[in-house]
């Protein structure tokens, strides 16, 4: 059900050299709240824009108090825009979506419904029918999804779709930083948010620039992918991995180095003289596993230590906030 008493959505929309589709944008999702009755407000994060988004944001703030925008100094990249205006949001339901016109502001009133009445933490949009290259974007993302899924444990079609409705509480549990923005709903699900699901959105050929991201992100992705599999495994005790591996290598290259002693003292009471124990090359392995035991060892309680300290995620500076 609608609450009249708050805010029903807050919209954010995190854009980068995108000054020909942010006044239709605007416009259609306008046009969307204002069919449906919904409260709502937009926050436009420009991620360091060269040409003139932020004039044109400026402008629709003027004559629109729902608008709200945020100016980073440079280019930092979507996580970090998604940050600031997670932070910084109020409404009931959390909407994130591109500024290309590739995402269907249509689809927000759906979104919303699914999240008040579903009662759903997440709703990730799943593109099913891609308009993009298949050689550079379809196929790669085929394969990295089939990964997150695997690693991740979160059954969802589409990671990467920048069109996503949250509960607000989800927005204000979980920290998206590096470039995390495609991983929110497996932070969400290690968090405790496990109500997760995705609806099949429309998506279109870009009608005006050219994309930002190259296929690098994928690259990227795998790696933050791994990055998120470990810390929400070990993030909060690290001394379980690198001790367990530190203490089993410490113990093996032990054992393995008072054996080849308990056998030159064998050798050496039988009278077999003339080999020392350093020109056995295990000598060798068995003392490099002990130092990288300790190492292994020491790193894991350091660990232990430093996430007992409080880390902020927020490394960008913000250049203005209308």
């Amino acid at each position: 059900m609608i609450n009249l008493n708050t805010l029903n959505l807050s919209i954010i929309i995190p854009l980068l050299n995108e000054e020909e589709s942010l006044e239709e944008l605007f416009g259609r999702i306008e046009r969307v709240c204002s069919s449906e009755n919904l409260s709502y407000e937009i926050w436009f994060v420009d991620d360091g824009s060269t040409d003139l988004s932020w004039s044109i944001i400026e402008n629709l703030k003027i004559e629109n108090p729902q608008v709200h925008a945020i100016r980073f100094s440079r280019n930092y990249g979507k996580s970090q825009a998604l940050h600031a205006a997670f932070a910084r949001a109020n409404g009931e339901v959390i909407i994130t979506m591109d500024a290309d016109l590739q995402d269907f502001p249509e689809e927000i009133p759906e979104l919303y419904a699914m999240v008040v009445n579903g009662d759903y933490d997440i709703v990730s949009g799943w593109k099913k029918k891609r308009f993009d290259n298949v050689m550079t974007k379809n196929l790669p993302s085929k394969l990295f999804n089939s990964a997150a899924r695997k690693v991740s444990g979160v059954d969802l079609h589409d990671f990467n779709c920048g069109l996503k409705a949250y509960k607000k509480q989800v927005v204000k549990s979980i920290d998206v930083y590096g470039d995390m923005h495609r991983y929110i709903p497996v932070l969400a699900a290690n968090a405790g948010f496990r109500r997760i699901t995705e609806k099949e959105v429309k998506h279109q050929a870009r009608p005006y620039g050219t994309s930002k991201f190259g296929t690098e992100r994928f690259i990227r992705g795998f790696l933050d992918l791994v990055t998120l599999w470990f810390v929400s495994r070990f993030g909060g005790r690290p001394m379980h991995f690198f001790g367990a591996v530190g203490t089993l290598m410490f113990i093996i290259g032990f054992f393995a180095a008072l054996g080849l002693g308990i056998s030159k003292l064998i050798a050496v009471s039988k009278g077999v003289y003339g080999h020392l124990i350093t020109d056995n090359p295990w000598f060798f392995i068995s003392l490099t596993m002990m130092l990288m035991g300790t190492l292994l060892f020491i790193a894991g309680f350091l660990g232990e230590m430093i996430i007992r300290s409080n880390r902020e995620h927020k490394n960008y500076t913000i250049d203005e906030i209308i």
